[in-house]
């Protein structure tokens, strides 16, 4: 455990690094706040620091920047997220005030806004479809062979998903499927409909079983959104890291596993190889979970350098979380 001062000086450290990305050199410290010691001690302090890992020095003559180590003992020693001035929270009340339309349209522009609010790539997972109540349920027909079914759900996602059309099918065999189908998911999750009742025409059951599975698959994928991914093109200094990062972005599966093992491990913030993701190793992921009616009902993160803003953007997720899952609610 660090004393009173070395916490105080590795703590304006951070703050000077995050705020310039230069190394720190003894003289800007033993000014700051809570330090106000001559620069002998704070170099003094600041090579006990890095013998102990919490600080590194690049450069020979250069000043020191925190490592992992350093961000760590920062971060878990905030006490609390930073406070979030007045007219940032008026922007993402307005903006959830606002939020209308489909469920898909909302969590994107979500992250978005989260993007444009912390400036590093913002992730939104959102709920799975099949453990929520079916608001509406139809089967519309394109041509002779094939038909589309639509599902809308009550937190106002819409899965749509095209099967084929048994042969002999009419129109009056379609529309007696769709009525069939509509009584028997509606008001009900898909997860608890294993099997549909018959309807006593085997044309139409097929056609609906055949419709059942394939928004029954289409329901448990996860949706993803992702924002500000190009800000961090500009967050590096080394092509080879901007490279790895893109790259990995690109893969949303690495990206949504990364997010949901942080939340299952009860992590709301990984500092470079914490979360366990190589190509993302100079990177720090804030994450929350979203929470409707006290059930975990998706995620949302951001993903920005180790040198992040960590009492902003933490600020930053927790609202914008707490809001979507109350927006959801409302649903």
């Amino acid at each position: 455990m660090l004393d009173d001062r070395k916490t105080a000086i590795l703590s304006a450290v951070v703050q000077e690094y995050i705020a310039t990305a230069l190394p720190v050199g003894s003289t800007h410290i033993a000014s700051a706040p809570g330090v106000r010691v001559s620069s002998a001690t704070v170099r003094n302090e600041m090579a006990v620091l890095e013998q102990e890992g919490y600080l590194v020095q690049p450069h020979t003559s250069a000043g020191r920047i925190p490592t992992d180590k350093g961000y760590r003992f920062f971060v878990d020693h905030l006490g609390a997220p930073g406070l979030m001035d007045a007219s940032t929270q008026a922007t993402i009340g307005d903006f959830f005030r606002s939020a209308h339309g489909r469920l898909e349209e909302m969590l994107h522009h979500t992250s978005d806004l989260l993007a444009r609010m912390t400036n590093y790539a913002a992730v939104v997972v959102g709920p799975r479809a099949g453990g929520v109540e079916v608001r509406s349920a139809q089967l519309v027909g394109l041509s002779a062979t094939m038909a589309t079914v639509v599902v809308v759900f009550g937190n106002g996602s819409v899965e749509s998903e095209p099967i084929p059309l048994p042969e002999g099918i009419g129109d009056a065999q379609l529309g007696a499927a769709s009525a069939h189908l509509a009584r028997q998911l509606t008001g009900r999750a898909l997860s608890t409909v294993p099997t549909l009742a018959p309807s006593g025409d085997d044309g139409v059951d097929r056609l609906c079983e055949a419709a059942l599975a394939a928004v029954r698959n289409r329901s448990t994928d996860e949706h993803v959104y992702m924002g500000g991914t190009s800000a961090m093109a500009s967050a590096f200094d080394a092509v080879e890291i901007v490279r790895d990062v893109l790259r990995t972005l690109e893969q949303q599966i690495v990206v949504v596993s990364l997010i949901g093992d942080l939340v299952e491990r009860g992590m709301s913030v990984a500092i470079g190889v914490e979360h366990g993701v190589e190509p993302l190793a100079a990177c720090s992921v804030i994450v929350a979970p979203i929470l409707v009616d006290g059930q975990q009902r998706g995620s949302v993160g951001v993903l920005g350098p180790t040198r992040m803003n960590y009492p902003q953007a933490m600020a930053t997720v927790e609202v914008v979380s707490d809001q979507l899952g109350r927006r959801l609610e409302d649903n």
